[in-house]
């Protein structure tokens, strides 16, 4: 009997003070400290149509440009997906199946930076590799 009072005191000590803590970080709008409203905007602002998504992105939303050992890209900047030629999709193609599976959204994000738009060809399989990475993490 005695040990069951203690544990109903220790019990009753412990929700008090875990009441106090949350009336404590608890904002006059009902708001805890932890309830950010960027949550809510990266949903509001994944529209599904990017090859990264900010919402269940591989990679965070940076403006940050981070080269992938791919700086002779950047003489493609400004030009149009159907206007490469066979040998520039190669390369394009060569850097991507030389990329980590964890890199290729940020590659793709780092291109999109610089204003490089992949050719068609490598935009596709670029999706299926990203869509393939996210099976396999969701499968773990």
């Amino acid at each position: 009997m005695k040990g069951a009072l203690i544990i109903l005191a220790v019990t009753v000590a412990v929700g008090l003070i875990l009441y106090i803590l949350d009336r404590v970080t608890r904002k006059p709008d009902g708001k805890t400290a932890d309830d950010t409203p960027e949550a809510n905007d990266d949903a509001q602002q994944c529209c599904g149509m990017h090859i990264t998504c900010q919402k269940d992105s591989l990679v965070k939303a940076s403006t940050e440009i981070v080269y992938y050992d791919d700086e002779e890209l950047d003489r493609f900047a400004g030009i149009a997906p159907d206007g490469y030629t066979d040998e520039q999709t190669e390369e394009f193609r060569d850097i991507m199946l030389t990329l980590l599976p964890d890199d290729i959204a940020g590659w793709a994000r780092s291109l999109e930076l610089r204003g490089i738009a992949l050719p068609e060809i490598v935009r596709q399989e670029l999706l299926m590799m990203v869509e393939e990475t996210r099976r396999s993490r969701s499968s773990k």
